[in-house]
């Protein structure tokens, strides 16, 4: 079957104009704080705009249907094409002025990664930190839409497992409902948004500042306006605990909010993968708030401001931070925990590879998975001792498919094959040991800050240009759930069938 190019470049040719209208947003932003480069990122606009239009009317005759094979490359190229006209706002002010690191910026952005090659963000002018943030806000709203539609039609792993109110994989269930469904989740997520922006204001921050970490956490990204990102206001408790809040929901899955909102308290209550979110951070935050209290040397000093390190309070509040920047894959820094101990620059690596829950904003493995796989190896120890009985493995009282089932493992299996790809690849460029295992983690999962010598208080200016292109790779297929993007590598997707 020959490829549908017109729907495809329909599509691509939408998300141009949608891209251009934001430029256009953030040059009334710059107008507004008069930042001097209002006309250069309206232009940047104009052009994305203006291309866009051209394709959609060049293809305006196209067939409505869309098969799985154009359904895989519109998702791919659309990130692709949304980054390369992403670039333009920063190349045409002349802020990242070079394109590999214009590329690299954006494709950070899109992907929610937040890891950055700028190196005084607060010489930024405002209207190019606005349009920084927007494409965090993008790529999140990007992602509950993949999450919820595009995903499950096309089988990818996982996702499938939403609670029942959210469209199952089959094409004729989605259909009808993909509509309602995104429109009620994009109004959570801008009704987040606000919320958080107005809270931030409230505790403290300028409504720049407030907008723009709102933006950045509910899309799980973490570009800060700030050279030490959340460690600027250490001094201001509130603003964490108001960051904290945020975080903990941009990882949780949309479609639990909604049941929230609707009254159904107990569905979010009994949904398993919830639960064991909750809990992996409440276990993992006692163990870092622990060692921090009573190990962390007293003479290291945050990123910003010197913590209170013998106070409890203060102990938990950046172990739970930190937890929960890392898991919900946000990036946002409040301290350099690198700093802390030994112990836990492994256990924050290890804690990358863990992911938020499926159907949220965040990158990782997802939470779900790991309950499937955990399941899935009590279940094995049973079928060994009862080899002819059949015992299903159950989620939310439902007994889950073995394709669902497969599909998760081997998702575990390529995304840990991409990890050890990712480091070996970054080692070839010169990089030490622990900077390439963290790099690749940090990547693929969309985390932001990695290890070594792109820790939590460096940034991503020293990596050569083809690890920034390489890590920008990693980014994409982290962000996209690995099989959408490799398998357009395939030779077998290419022919007609």
């Amino acid at each position: 079957m020959k490829l549908n190019n017109k729907i495809i470049f329909h599509f691509l040719g939408l998300l141009l104009l949608f891209n251009g209208g934001f430029m256009l947003l953030s040059a009334l932003i710059s107008l507004i704080y008069q930042d001097g480069v209002t006309l250069k990122i309206l232009l940047a606009g104009i052009v994305t705009i203006i291309a866009g239009g051209i394709v959609m009317f060049r293809t305006k005759d196209h067939k409505k249907e869309m098969n799985k094979r154009e359904g895989y490359i519109v998702v791919t190229f659309g990130w692709i094409i949304m980054t390369l006209s992403g670039t333009l706002p920063y190349i045409f002010t002349n802020t990242i002025p070079e394109f590999t690191n214009a590329f690299f910026e954006t494709m950070s952005g899109y992907t929610t990664t937040g890891a950055s090659i700028l190196n005084d963000i607060e010489a930024v002018p405002n209207g190019v930190l606005f349009w920084r943030s927007t494409t965090h806000w993008i790529g999140g709203m990007g992602i509950i839409v993949l999450a919820i539609a595009i995903l499950p039609l096309l089988g990818i792993g996982g996702m499938q497992l939403f609670a029942a109110e959210a469209p199952g994989p089959n094409a004729d269930k989605l259909h009808p409902r993909i509509t309602d469904t995104a429109k009620r989740l994009w109004l959570i997520y801008f009704g987040y948004t606000v919320a958080e922006t107005l809270l931030l204001k409230l505790a403290g921050m300028t409504f720049f500042d407030a907008i723009n970490h709102a933006m950045c956490t509910l899309s799980t990204g973490g570009f800060s306006t700030k050279n030490a990102s959340i460690a600027h206001w250490n001094h201001q408790p509130i603003i964490q605990y108001i960051i904290i809040v945020f975080m903990f929901l941009a990882g949780t899955n949309f479609v639990l909010s909604y049941f929230a909102f609707k009254g159904k308290i107990q569905k979010v209550i009994k949904d398993e993968e919830f639960k064991l979110y909750f809990i992996f951070v409440s276990i993992f935050t006692v163990i870092a708030a622990l060692i921090i209290y009573f190990k962390a040397d007293p003479s290291i000093s945050s990123v910003a401001h010197p913590m209170v390190w013998g106070e409890g309070e203060s102990a938990f509040r950046h172990a739970l931070f930190q937890v929960l920047a890392i898991i919900t894959t946000t990036g946002f820094v409040s301290a350099d925990y690198t700093l802390w101990s030994p112990f836990l620059v492994v256990f924050f690596f290890g804690l990358m590879f863990l992911g938020g829950s499926a159907g949220s904003t965040s990158g990782g493995v997802k939470v779900v998975r790991h309950l499937i796989m955990i399941k899935n190896g009590f279940m094995e120890f049973k079928r060994s001792l009862h080899p002819n009985a059949i015992i299903p493995v159950r989620y939310n009282t439902k007994a889950v498919t073995g394709d669902i089932v497969f599909n998760v493992l081997a998702f575990f299996i390529l995304y840990m094959l991409s990890f050890i790809v990712g480091a070996l690849v970054f080692s070839m460029f010169g990089i030490n040991f622990e900077s390439s295992v963290g790099l690749a983690a940090s990547s693929l999962g969309n985390v932001g800050p990695a290890l070594g010598d792109f820790g939590p208080v460096n940034n991503y200016a020293a990596l050569p240009a083809m690890g920034k292109w390489w890590s920008a790779f990693l980014m994409l297929i982290g962000r996209l759930e690995l099989f959408t993007v490799l398998i357009l590598l395939t030779p077998f997707f290419w022919r007609n069938r």
